[in-house]
């Protein structure tokens, strides 16, 4: 039997940790763009933004709806991509802004539902990591990720990518300088949360079958995320729900030794998060949050910032977090099964 790989020679690994560099190139490259972009916005805003997106750039999505209808006011809703591509459906969206998210800029039902949105009077804005990809020709702007290549099929530096995007495109609409201020400073903070330290999760990880990843507002996009590469990565069985949602019925599996892992932005959400947090503890469920501080629960170390970039934070520390998990549980995070980088869904 071959010895485990050290956690640093993964792909996951390095790739992961080249996403502070990737937000600075994009944030340099993209101002101009991102500038231009927003004056067109406001001199024409959409009355809707239909977000289309799968896997990881639809969390990316979610945390768009939050960021967009809290800073900006307008109504923001997911595209189901199968509404095109399964049942050649066309919904009235002219006004409409369609913001495409994707890595590969390829998937056949992503592709079919942005044509539509196109058809049907979208603008179409992208953001998309690979160059000269199909959907860069279905977009009316394109905004580059930079994130440069990614072989490793989890995702990690393309997701926090797509979340600076999206942050930047909606500091410029809104003309929020302090926003913008933040980002700036973002990559000195995705260097710090790096380098944070969340070994102590591994040990109630290891052995675990199911577990709950809880966000809310802002960082329900991020749970989501976690969520999906528990279960890619770590072979773990992770359901991401919301803080406001737990209690409606997924309370009801919560029992004694249940892991739930938690992550908290310090904006209007937190006081609801971290109440849930108490009483999750009082019910002696294995507690791990980030972002808080509460009693009887295992204290996660979270890189502070303005709460719009903490979410990004959070993600890139948990990040290193599953690689480290994948391995503890001898697997290879690069290697998932029955998975590829590019998910052709029709």
């Amino acid at each position: 039997m071959n010895p485990p790989l050290p956690e640093s020679a993964t792909r996951m690994h390095g790739e992961a940790a080249q996403a502070a560099q990737a937000v600075r190139d994009q944030l340099f490259s993209n101002a101009e763009r991102m500038e231009r972009l927003a004056e067109q916005l406001r001199a024409q805003p959409p009355r809707v933004v239909v977000t289309c997106a799968r896997g990881s750039s639809d969390h990316a999505a979610t945390f768009a709806k939050y960021l967009i209808e809290t800073r900006l006011g307008v109504p923001t809703s997911s595209a189901a991509p199968s509404v095109s591509s399964l049942y050649d459906a066309q919904a009235k969206l002219d006004g409409a802004l369609c913001l495409a998210i994707s890595q590969s800029g390829a998937s056949p039902d992503l592709l079919a539902a942005v044509r539509k949105a196109r058809e049907a009077g979208a603008r179409v804005v992208a953001l998309v990591n690979a160059e000269h990809s199909p959907l860069e020709a279905l977009a009316d702007e394109l905004v580059p990720l930079s994130a440069g290549i990614e072989s490793s099929v989890a995702a990690t530096k393309t997701f926090i990518a797509s979340i600076a995007a999206i942050i930047h495109l909606v500091a410029c609409w809104s003309a929020d300088r302090a926003l913008s201020e933040a980002l700036r400073k973002a990559p000195k903070h995705l260097e710090h949360a790096w380098s944070l330290d969340w070994s102590a999760a591994l040990e109630p990880l290891i052995a675990a079958n199911d577990l709950y990843v809880i966000g809310r507002g802002l960082g329900l996009g991020i749970a989501q995320e976690a969520a999906l590469k528990l279960k890619e990565t770590c072979g773990l069985h992770a359901e991401a729900v919301s803080a406001a949602e737990l209690r409606h019925g997924p309370m009801a599996l919560v029992r004694p030794g249940f892991p739930v892992l938690i992550f908290s932005q310090n904006d209007e959400a937190r006081a609801s998060i971290e109440m849930l947090a108490m009483e999750l503890a009082n019910r002696r469920a294995e507690v791990m949050i980030a972002g808080s501080r509460c009693p009887q629960t295992l204290q996660l170390p979270a890189e502070p910032a303005h709460p719009v970039i903490e979410p990004m934070l959070l993600i890139q520390t948990f990040y290193r977090l599953a690689n480290a998990l994948s391995l503890a549980r001898g697997l290879d995070p690069d290697h998932p099964p029955h998975l590829r980088k590019v998910t052709e869904t029709v």
